[in-house]
């Protein structure tokens, strides 16, 4: 319609409040999918259960029995999920970590995909450890079908005493099985870690005596004298109690 001055003026239906957020919910909607999506995504990095270790695959020479080209060490090693190791052989498949000195492992995972692999997925696996080829001893298996994300190896008993944890120089992973008898494996990644040195770490002796005030008694001239508490410890726990000081070549290596 027309003005008194000539001009045309454009009506324009009013903009309710549901039309205005209407682009703020479906923006809210896609940004709670995605923070969906990553809860669901196994091959996410942020592990708590890897919080005060660190990654000591630096630390290592690896080695494989055979592969693919361009399928080698490097591609297992890339932090690219879409790269693998394959290999290129009769079964069993073995993947040597061999480290150049003495390491505490307090974890160790692989990464395995069924949904991209099929055959080519791992379903049972052994694991062996010592100081070289000439002394491996089997400390965990593995057995799974379809699995999709990162595989935790077990530990547990692995360590002195029947501890959690293994000290060793050499790490050997066989595959011995795959998906609907597969010949050849694809593994993604896998990854060592050892407790950092650098995080504060609380010990269970530690935390006993803190919360046990029994645990030193005292003497008539008042000198301090062991108790129970400090049974069954080994000489480098009773640092300052006239034990002794931990050597540096069974400390966990650094990477520099």
């Amino acid at each position: 319609m027309a003005n008194p001055l000539g001009t045309h003026v454009i009506m324009t239906e009013p903009i309710t409040p549901d039309q205005t957020d209407g682009g703020d919910s479906e923006a809210a909607a896609t940004d709670a999918a995605e923070e969906d999506e990553e809860e669901l995504d196994p091959f996410r990095d942020d592990d708590p259960t890897i919080e005060g270790l660190r990654n000591i695959n630096s630390l290592a020479s690896w080695t494989v029995s055979t592969h693919k080209p361009t399928c080698g060490v490097t591609a297992l090693l890339s932090p690219a999920p879409h790269t693998y190791w394959q290999s290129d052989g009769p079964q069993p498949h073995t993947l040597t970590i061999h480290f150049f000195k003495l390491v505490h492992i307090a974890k160790l995972r692989i990464l395995l995909d069924f949904s991209k692999d099929e055959s080519y997925t791992p379903t049972r696996m052994q694991f062996l450890a010592g100081t070289g080829h000439h002394d491996l001893c089997e400390f965990g298996g593995w057995e799974g079908q379809q699995p999709v994300g990162w595989q935790d190896v077990p530990l547990d008993g692995c360590g002195v005493g029947g501890g959690r944890g293994l000290r060793c120089f050499l790490v050997q992973v066989r595959v011995l099985e795959n998906h609907q008898n597969g010949k050849d494996t694809h593994v993604r990644g896998v990854q060592i870690f050892a407790r950092d040195e650098r995080v504060p770490q609380i010990r269970e002796d530690e935390s006993e005596d803190e919360s046990d005030s029994s645990g030193m008694e005292m003497d008539e001239d008042q000198a301090p004298r062991k108790s129970r508490a400090t049974k069954g410890r080994s000489l480098f726990d009773l640092k300052g109690l006239g034990g002794l000081d931990e050597p540096d070549w069974m400390k966990d290596p650094v990477v520099r």
